[in-house]
């Protein structure tokens, strides 16, 4: 009885007609991709192979990425370059898992990775910026920001920690700040990684129901939901008034985490001048309905 191989074999043999050489060709791909760990791991589990095919290119897709963020993190540690990657977003929108996959085959000694907890009473009298300052990327240096100063711009003023006065000064300020800093040889990168009302209940239900992750639930997240067209509203405000030319918002959709997760990576390299890009074995072109700057609109707190 003949392999399975050996009946490919026996018709790449023998079939002439061009289409049908190519569905052998693909049969022989995606038997490749079930026999790797993920796709075997997968139909252990009893997934469709269409959707253990999609997880295989997946991370292969991200592999190849992660590869080029290697060079791309090389680069700048040799030349002394200072890149700030900003992840902001709702609840729920995937930033932490985003920053875990840029990361995750990264030298630890080049980057960093910021999430601050709430200010103290000591940090709340300083000036606004000078907890976030100590943790600019030194150089040669990446820092990813979990959240960063535009905590200020959002869930401060929805969630009553801050004072009008002190939304005003932040909103006047910051634009200015991240232009003295990009000035100063700092490349920054903001992202908003957005998500759908639908979306982030669907997760936070599964973060209810998911003991490993309900330590992702805070009593901010809960109420997520129900202030989310405030939210909305001090969001479309942020852009408005802190997208500038040289320091853009880079929106981008995060309902698929999996494309979020790529394109953003893509979006990144897609902005460094490394060394190597030119040989890279992926597409460094973002996928313009996943990753879009912001177009400006006349949006008002009401």
């Amino acid at each position: 009885m003949k392999t399975l191989y050996e009946e490919l074999a026996f018709l790449k043999e023998r079939v002439q007609d061009p289409l049908l050489q190519e569905k052998v060709r693909n049969i022989e791909e995606a038997i490749r991709k079930l026999r790797t760990k993920t796709g075997l791991k997968m139909l252990v589990k009893k997934k469709k192979i269409a959707k253990a095919i999609r997880e295989v290119e997946y991370e292969e897709e991200l592999t190849k990425l992660q590869i080029e963020l290697i060079k791309m993190q090389n680069w700048i540690y040799e030349n002394k370059k200072r890149l700030m990657i900003i992840f902001e977003g709702r609840d729920a929108a995937g930033k932490g898992g985003a920053i875990k996959r840029f990361i995750m085959h990264l030298n630890p000694r080049k980057y960093r990775v910021v999430a601050l907890p709430a200010p103290t009473e000591v940090e709340k009298g300083q000036f606004y910026f000078q907890r976030y300052f100590k943790h600019l990327p030194d150089p040669g240096e990446i820092a990813f920001f979990d959240r960063s100063w535009y905590n200020r711009a959002i869930v401060e003023p929805v969630y009553g920690f801050c004072t009008r006065e002190q939304y005003e000064r932040f909103m006047k300020e910051v634009p200015e700040i991240e232009h003295a800093l990009i000035d100063d040889g700092i490349m920054l990168i903001k992202f908003w990684f957005s998500i759908s009302k639908e979306t982030q209940k669907k997760r936070f239900e599964e973060r209810l129901r998911n003991p490993l992750k309900q330590w992702k639930l805070s009593p901010v997240d809960m109420k997520a939901q129900e202030l989310w067209d405030e939210i909305t509203r001090y969001k479309e405000e942020m852009f408005s008034r802190t997208h500038t030319s040289y320091s853009p918002w880079i929106i981008v959709n995060s309902n698929n985490k999996k494309m979020a997760r790529l394109e953003s990576i893509r979006y990144v390299l897609a902005q460094i001048p490394y060394e190597g890009k030119d040989e890279a074995k992926v597409s460094l072109i973002p996928d313009p309905d996943v990753v879009q700057r912001y177009h400006r609109r006349n949006v008002q707190i009401d």
